[in-house]
């Protein structure tokens, strides 16, 4: 039998977490709930959840701060809650390496969809892909350089998977945003920008003239 994923809800205000928690739950997901910005970083160094909820607005210590100090050393998914829905809001919680963002109010079913799909999405086959000097490992979710491991999220684990699966061809950023980020997803082109940006400073010895993630004006990216 599959052991229940679990999910670990970062979310100060009582009602809220409480009606997540009990969706989520429902849903045939194990929770576990922080109350507060330092104790959602400690239990996720801790607790090793298989998705974060994380609430932008906390205690202590603030939602993309614990976003940006959780993916410093971890590529556990993470979804972003926040009643800030501008698209430079959004922008910098991808930027931080948040993998998907829900705009408050909304329907805890919709989100525990939601959960479902980022779930999905970032799990590998079995097979490695291997292009020059880079290799990406599916099961592992591990992507090596020149035989050096590279941290990724996985958004954009899932982006390097989708570019290095088709070497040479041109990807749009619209068939990127679907294939990284659903078919569902309703976020700004920037999106996939800003992922790119990330990747690169991961991937390429110069990442002011990337030689694995190319640009092609007015159409895309592809891997070479």
């Amino acid at each position: 039998m599959a052991r229940a994923r679990k999910i670990l809800i970062v979310e100060d205000e009582p009602k809220t977490a409480a009606s997540v928690e009990i969706y989520l739950r429902h849903g045939g997901f194990r929770t576990e709930v922080a109350r507060s910005g330092p104790d959602g970083l400690a239990r996720a160094r801790d607790g090793k959840p298989d998705l974060m909820v994380l609430d932008v607005m906390l205690p202590g210590l603030g939602g993309l701060e614990v976003c940006k100090a959780v993916r410093a050393e971890s590529t556990v998914p993470i979804i972003l809650l926040t009643a800030r829905s501008t698209e430079n809001d959004k922008l910098l919680g991808f930027e931080l390496g948040a993998d998907d963002y829900v705009t408050k109010p909304f329907s805890p079913r919709e989100l525990v969809a939601r959960v479902r799909v980022v779930l999905r999405r970032f799990e590998p086959p079995d097979d490695k892909i291997v292009s020059g000097d880079v290799t990406l490992d599916p099961a592992a979710h591990e992507v090596m350089v020149r035989g050096a491991p590279v941290a990724l999220t996985a958004a954009e684990f899932r982006l390097v998977e989708t570019l290095m699966r088709a070497p040479g061809r041109v990807f749009s950023r619209d068939e990127l945003m679907q294939r990284v980020c659903g078919a569902s997803y309703d976020g700004f082109d920037r999106t996939i920008d800003v992922h790119i940006k990330n990747v690169r400073k991961k991937l390429e010895a110069d990442r002011a003239n990337p030689t694995r993630i190319v640009t092609v004006f007015g159409l895309g990216y592809k891997f070479v």
